[in-house]
């Protein structure tokens, strides 16, 4: 019988919490001081967002010239490169001629020899012939160039 009346006596306190809760309440009310400290505090903002208003314009302004200053060294450092791709065009286009020079002239200052070379064979072989046909008549000749390894 304690515990019931125990859980009654909590339940029936635990309902008069509210009222004293709603009783500790203070409303504070909402002064003309509170007012104006609101209303500067307004103008402050206001101040201050123009201020950074301003500030965000000569940003951009600077970012806009660093922006133009970046092109123009690009634009330095492209042509720089561009001019050195010429320059590498230049001399292997010079390289390319060069070897091609060289296998011409050696073309032209060998062709000379090997004809005189050529012609020289061709003297060589009819004087080999002709003297073979006039060894058959000349049996003394014929013994001279068998010795020589000719016949």
């Amino acid at each position: 019988m304690k515990p019931i009346i125990l859980i009654l006596l909590l339940f029936l306190s635990s309902l008069g919490l509210p009222a004293l809760a709603q009783e500790q309440q203070v409303i504070v009310p909402y002064t003309l001081a509170d007012r104006d400290r609101t209303i500067r505090i307004e103008a402050r903002m206001e101040t201050l967002e123009a201020k950074m208003g301003a500030l965000e314009t000569k940003m951009d302004v600077k970012f806009v010239a660093l922006e133009t200053k970046m092109d123009v060294k690009f634009e330095a450092v492209n042509s720089r490169i561009e001019s050195l791709i010429w320059i590498v065009g230049i001399l292997v286009a010079m390289i390319l001629f060069m070897f091609g020079y060289m296998i011409w002239d050696r073309r032209t200052a060998l062709q000379p020899a090997l004809n005189r070379a050529t012609q020289a064979d061709e003297k060589s072989t009819n004087l080999t012939r002709s003297l073979r046909e006039y060894s058959k008549s000349h049996p003394d000749l014929a013994e001279i160039l068998k010795s020589h390894g000719i016949l």
